[in-house]
């Protein structure tokens, strides 16, 4: 048996507001939101007590998705969220194909984000670039050639 498909990508941030309109004016569609809680949602994300609200963000083709999630309850335990860099184990990025690297950068960077370094030439290919999103992700882009 093989999976059907990759149903979506979950983000954790502070501000869902702000994440909306991140994900929002990058392209993305909000598809819904909604509130979280009980006893199946503990079970699945193996915590007590957790309160969340969460907004489903698509893109335009309808074949992505990002869950975008805002815990209330429990509350999280350790420091401050860090950026760790891109060579980071783990999930560190979620990559857009745009049709104008450099209007999107310029749309994202009226919502707080950052380039880590510049708009690069890959070969004849692509243009792309990484930014600093919302929580601290790592949203790489890139504009095809052509």
């Amino acid at each position: 048996m093989a999976i059907q498909r990759m149903d979506n990508v979950g983000i954790v941030v502070d501000d869902l507001d702000a994440a909306v309109a991140f994900f929002t004016e990058l392209g993305m569609e909000l598809e819904g939101t909604g509130q979280v809680e009980g006893v199946w949602v503990d079970r699945t994300v193996g915590l007590d007590g957790v309160r969340s609200d969460i907004a489903m963000m698509r893109t335009p083709d309808g074949h992505s998705k990002l869950e975008l999630t805002k815990y209330h309850a429990p509350a999280r335990t350790g420091g401050e969220p860090v950026s760790p860099p891109p060579n980071t184990l783990g999930l560190h990025r979620v990559m857009f194909a745009v049709d104008d690297i450099d209007d999107t950068v310029a749309r994202l960077r009226g919502h707080g984000a950052e380039l880590l370094g510049e708009v690069a030439q890959y070969e004849s290919s692509f243009r792309l670039c990484y930014l600093r999103g919302p929580a601290g992700i790592i949203v790489a882009l890139a504009e095809p050639a052509g």
